[in-house]
């Protein structure tokens, strides 16, 4: 039995219990537009674009007449054109997304920087946190996030996940599909 208790403490000693994790990542356009994409089609204008083009299909099945099928293909390919070509212009012209940002996740919050500037946010601050297909993604306010592509967090991925969900409240952490 000792043998068994002394096996549990060498294996626990190389246990990492530190909350924090360091990383950089880099914003493209490919990112940005996943990142778009989810927080568009989670509030109620995308969702409604959305229905009144699949209606509107409905209505094109039962009548046949194509301006009502013209109508909802743009209705339904407009927004996701327009997010793809707004991700590709703010990936090229904002100058944050030109080089890596590096962000480190400690006990206090998230702390961004670039290019010497430095800017810390408590963790009471963070509205929620959800995951996206290609990134995992902190609101600092309703509008403004910090977006983790998992692809740069790599083996770190699981680790940002557990230190975002201990210092956020369950309600507000929604990230699925880890």
């Amino acid at each position: 039995m000792s043998n068994i208790f002394l096996a549990l403490c060498l294996n626990f000693s190389i246990i990492d219990f530190s909350m924090e994790i360091e990383f950089d990542v880099k914003i493209t356009p490919n990112i940005l537009y996943d990142y778009m994409l989810q927080h568009t089609y989670s509030r109620l204008p995308g969702l409604m674009g959305t229905l009144v083009g699949v209606l509107m299909l409905f209505l094109f099945a039962a009548n046949r007449q194509p301006l009502i099928l013209i109508i909802s293909l743009v209705i339904l390919l407009y927004l996701p054109w327009t997010l793809f070509l707004r991700a590709a212009s703010q990936a090229k012209s904002n100058p944050a997304f030109q080089k890596p940002l590096h962000y480190r996740l400690t006990e206090e919050g998230i702390q961004v920087s670039q290019d010497g500037v430095t800017e810390q946010m408590a963790w009471e601050g963070m509205v929620k946190a959800i995951s996206t297909p290609k990134s995992i993604v902190v609101y600092t306010t309703a509008v403004n996030a910090c977006i983790f592509p998992k692809r740069d967090l790599g083996d770190g991925k699981m680790k940002v996940i557990e230190i975002i969900s201990t210092h956020m409240p369950p309600r507000k952490v929604k990230i699925r599909g880890w």
